[in-house]
Order: C-alpha cells, then structure tokens, then sequence
C-alpha cells in the first residue's frame, strides 16, 4: 500500500509517499506485526524559514501563499503519475496549525481524492510526529502502552499511547510550549529565527548553571507544563543586565555578557522540566516503551538527558533528526495506520480544523 501524504500546517511545504507492506493481511494481523514494514520512497521539504526570520516568526497569511507557490512544484517533483495510478490512499494534515496554511494542504488533498478517486485519510499533526519514530531502523521496539513526550513549536504534551490511534493527554503546556519559549527567548537576545538552534548552539558553550532560571511546576503533583514564566525570568534577567550598563541593548554582546550562559542556562531549565515530569510519567503508568518526538526532540541536550533518566530495560524511540521537523513522510505513516482500519474522510465534507486536539 501506497499512502501520499502532504503536510502545510506551518511553515514547512511538504510531500512525500510512503509504502507498507502489509495491505493486503488482516487488519489485526497487519497492526500487529513487527517490523511495521513502512518504507519512505519520496520525502520532500520546502521550508520557509529564512522568508519569516525577517518578522521573527510565522505570518499566517505570508505562510499561505508560499504553500500555494511551492506545493504544485513539490508534487511534480515527487515523480507521481498524473493519474495518482501507484498512489493507494492519500493522507493529508487536516489540523492542529495555521488554519489559511492548513487549506492549502487539505484543498490539494481533496482535488486529488476526487479526481484520482482515492481514498482520503484526515491526519492530526501532532498523531504524525508519533509516528514518525516508525520511519526508521528500530521502530519494532514500539510496544504498547507507549507513552509519548512531544515537544515542539506549538505543543508540548505527554500522550499515553495504548494502541495503534488510541490516545490518552495525561499533561500538556498551560500556556506557553517548550518550543515557543525557545523561539522567544532567542528573539529576546537578538539570535534570529528560527530561535530553538540558535538557543542550543549558543548552549553548547555556555555554563547550564550560571543562572538559577526557574523550573515552573516541576514540583506541581500533576504531568502539565508552564513556559511563559521562564521566558519571563530570562526577559527580567537580561533587562536587568541592560539597566546595570551591562549591555548598550537587550541584544547582549556575545562576550561581554555571557550570552551563552544565558541559553545553557535557560536550556537547561527546559530539559529538566520535561525530563522530570516524565520520568514521573513513566513511574505512574509504567509504558513499555517511550516516544519523544516533535521539533524540539532534535535538542541533542533533551536527547540525551531522557535516555540518561530511562531506565536501561526502558525502550527510548526518537526520530532521526530530518524526521523531527514538519513533514509529509510522518503524515503518510499516520495514514497508513488510518488505511488499515478503513478510516476514510469524504473528500466533499473535510475541513481543515486549526484546534483539532489528538485527545482529551
């Protein structure tokens, strides 16, 4: 089977088709086996980074019509014949995300399923960064209960995973995501955008402990997150530099005032938070196998610092670094699973939902 997926939540213009083998066994059996079986044939990425760093973030609208400019151009890339003749299903992200830059994707989507006439599959973003861990050398290891850290630029969230599409939200970000922090943190220091490499590259020279930033709710009884008073604490800081004749801006010099202290320190803060809560997570339901994925999950910090608190015995399953970012092959992979169980969309009805949840 088949599956094209296509992704425009955000700012990244995506196409790919990914193939498993298992179409044509039961269904259970087919969920069942292992390996998955799945195998990326096309997997392409049009970002659109270097167009939003001069707004230091994404402009919904500018979004759009970039997709619009490039998604036609990527499909006929993708070498898919006109006819969508090796094409078995098409797998599109329907929501969470930028509802002008989510059309773009869902439109193309329901064109194609009508005039192919192929089946249709509505993907959840965030269902898609899961399953991205499955798109690579040691996605056997996923057994169920999973339970899921995804982090990322507009979510940040611990998934019990019981199944194959059975989700449970056991904490998520009461206000601002880990990625978006980030983003903020390194506009604050004049670090551009995107804010999240910028922040780790500076970390890598910097002390994690020259500044105590505050770790929010890490002692709250409960799996939820809170970022906005870090990015708060590091914005008081640096004003506070600034008012002292440390600085002549709150872009601080490089050197003069410890700017990469700041980012270790501020990073540092993150990655114990998330890493705390689940690990208590993980004391709690006891998961056969863990899941970080997600943009953030390209943190080597972050990385490295879950699989230091897992247990041995403890599956880690993280996706490749080209696979952490938006894209259409994790969205296919999503998909494929939707296949199987005839989870199709009518094409005449499918709208795009900016604040569709993965679960309660």
């Amino acid at each position: 089977m088949r599956i094209l997926g296509i992704e425009s939540s955000c700012d990244e213009t995506a196409i790919a088709v990914v193939e498993g083998r298992e179409a044509g066994r039961k269904f259970l059996q087919a969920l069942r086996l292992k390996p998955y079986g799945l195998n990326v044939l096309t997997n392409l990425v049009a970002s659109q980074a270097a167009l939003h760093a001069k707004y230091g973030g994404v402009v919904p609208e500018v979004a759009a019509r970039e997709h619009v400019d490039v998604i036609f151009p990527l499909l006929i890339e993708s070498g898919i014949a006109r006819d969508g003749s090796e094409i078995d299903a098409i797998a599109v992200t329907a929501g969470p995300g930028l509802v002008p830059a989510l059309r773009v994707g869902v439109e193309l989507a329901k064109s194609l399923a009508w005039v192919w006439k192929k089946p249709l599959v509505a993907v959840n973003h965030l269902e898609g960064h899961l399953y991205s861990v499955l798109l690579q050398e040691g996605s056997e290891k996923l057994e169920f209960p999973a339970l899921a850290l995804l982090v990322s630029g507009g979510h940040t969230e611990l998934i019990l995973m019981t199944d194959h599409g059975q989700y449970e939200r056991i904490g998520a970000t009461r206000d601002d995501a880990a990625g978006e922090a980030f983003d903020k943190v390194a506009k604050l220091l004049g670090l551009g955008y995107p804010g999240g490499p910028a922040v780790s590259k500076m970390a890598l020279t910097g002390n994690p402990e020259a500044i105590a930033f505050p770790r929010p709710m890490i002692e709250s009884g409960n799996f939820d997150f809170s970022f906005s008073g870090l990015k708060t604490a590091v914005a008081v800081y640096v004003k506070g530099r600034a008012a002292a004749g440390r600085s002549t801006a709150l872009g601080l010099r490089l050197k003069e005032d410890g700017i990469t202290d700041i980012c270790a320190s501020f990073q540092a803060a993150v990655v114990e938070t998330l890493v705390t809560k689940t690990i208590r997570a993980v004391e709690k339901f006891h998961p056969k196998s863990v899941i970080l994925a997600g943009g953030v999950a390209a943190n080597k910090s972050l990385r490295e610092s879950l699989a230091h608190a897992l247990q041995k015995d403890l599956t880690l399953l993280v996706p490749d670094l080209s696979l952490t970012g938006d894209n259409a092959a994790m969205i296919a992979a999503a998909g494929y699973f939707h296949a199987l169980r005839n989870d199709f969309v009518d094409p005449l009805t499918l709208v795009a939902n900016p604040n569709w949840k993965l679960a309660k």
